[in-house]
């Protein structure tokens, strides 16, 4: 399994534990994640991706929409190596 495919993982598993806590107050935002943990919530994704570009080296993160509706974009939509995105 890949270092990209492993934080993917991490990071779903945990949105999940949580998502019944945060969906309340953080629903239809963007959260960004490393390591199992919510770094910060974003009103789009773009602005999440954006973020994690400054702040996190390592380019391993995911995003996660916070909705009550299963929504799959595919492997994109967890994670992107950033020097792969073109602005």
């Amino acid at each position: 399994m890949t270092k990209i495919q492993e934080e993917i993982d991490r990071n779903y598993d945990a949105f999940l534990v949580v998502l019944p806590s945060i969906m309340h107050a953080n629903r239809d935002k963007y959260a960004l994640m490393k390591s199992g943990k919510i770094l910060a919530y974003f009103s789009s994704s773009y602005d999440a991706r954006t973020a994690a570009k400054m702040s996190i080296s390592d380019n391993l993160f995911s995003i996660q929409r916070v909705t009550d509706s299963s929504i799959d974009l595919g492997y994109f939509s967890h994670a992107v190596s950033l020097s792969t995105i073109q602005p």
